[in-house]
């Protein structure tokens, strides 16, 4: 059996249940983990007792996942690289599976996320949050209480600085605001706005006035995406914040609220490749995708996979550097 074969053999095993067919662990042991993975499929969902509209979405990506999974022993174009070059080797990475939510209990479930992200970065290792919807970064990012100080990028149709929405200060809406409460958040990188549902121009005034810069989807593809990225200090630790409508609905149509333009998926990757030639990726929640609107070829579920899978090459090569 030659490498490929028995990389692919490897993979096999794992496929059926982890993202990227990663060697499964449990938070008890994160002794040699270098990048987690796991699931939050809700944190503070709008409606009480009512499921996220992405509960479903950590499923779903790591089952397209398997679809790439046994090839990423092969150049990778989008990384640049080649993820697995070595037999058997998984570079540290681990999926850890759900954190365990409770849709009845948001203050349960944000303490849960919030715990669960602080053990892996106590142990060293950089978490990769698949959600749930976009309350799921307000406990991720309050993980990071004594692990910053840390940049945002976020990106994102919506500014999302509501303060309360429907009585709920820790919805879909309000994660940046919430941010920005944060003593160790230093500054954000807001990409991808454009079209209604982004609140009132206050709540735009209040992101500028706190240090966010605001970047539009318009201003990103006038300026380009070197040009925004000098935006985030060299050297400094950066979380991604990734909400799938901030990408073109005609590239990834399965989001809450879609929005017509955005970025595409080639903006999303030289983003997070540009942030990470200036900064080291000190983790990253993907939220936002909606799987029931998925079509038939589940597109949108191979994005959010591929996606979260070159930002996980990029920071195995910041650490191997």
């Amino acid at each position: 059996m030659d490498g490929l074969q028995s990389f692919y053999s490897i993979m096999k095993d794992h496929t059926p249940s982890t993202f990227i067919g990663l060697p499964s662990t449990d938070i008890d042991h994160l002794e040699g983990v270098r990048v987690a993975v796991m699931a939050a499929c809700e944190a503070s969902p709008s409606s009480p007792m009512v499921a996220s509209h992405s509960a479903n979405a950590p499923a779903a990506i790591r089952k397209a996942s398997a679809t790439f999974a046994g090839r990423l022993a092969h150049f990778d174009f989008d990384l640049g690289a080649t993820m697995f070059p070595n037999e058997g080797d998984f570079r540290g990475m681990v999926d850890l599976g759900d954190i365990k939510t409770n849709v009845a209990d948001a203050p349960g479930n944000r303490k849960q996320i919030e715990n669960t992200v602080r053990r892996v970065l106590s142990a060293g290792a950089v978490p990769i949050v698949l959600g749930g919807d976009d309350s799921v970064p307000i406990p991720v990012l309050a993980a990071y209480e004594d692990h910053g100080p840390i940049h945002i990028l976020q990106i994102d149709a919506h500014v999302d600085w509501a303060d309360v929405v429907g009585g709920n200060a820790y919805g879909y809406g309000s994660p940046m605001r919430r941010a920005s409460e944060y003593p160790w958040v230093k500054g954000m990188l807001q990409v991808g706005m454009r079209g209604l549902g982004s609140g009132v121009v206050a709540q735009h005034e209040d992101a500028k006035k706190w240090g966010s810069k605001l970047v539009t989807s318009y201003e990103l593809h006038k300026l380009g995406v070197e040009q925004v990225c000098q935006s985030i200090p060299m050297g400094a630790r950066c979380f991604i914040s990734l909400d799938c409508d901030g990408i073109d609905p005609s590239v990834f149509p399965a989001v809450n609220g879609p929005a017509p333009g955005g970025l595409s998926y080639e903006d999303v990757i030289e983003l997070i490749k540009g942030v990470a030639d200036r900064a080291s990726i000190a983790g990253m929640a993907l939220v936002e995708f909606v799987p029931e609107s998925d079509g038939p070829t589940k597109l949108s579920a191979l994005t959010a996979a591929r996606i979260a899978a070159v930002t996980m090459g990029l920071i195995a090569r910041q650490q191997s550097c």
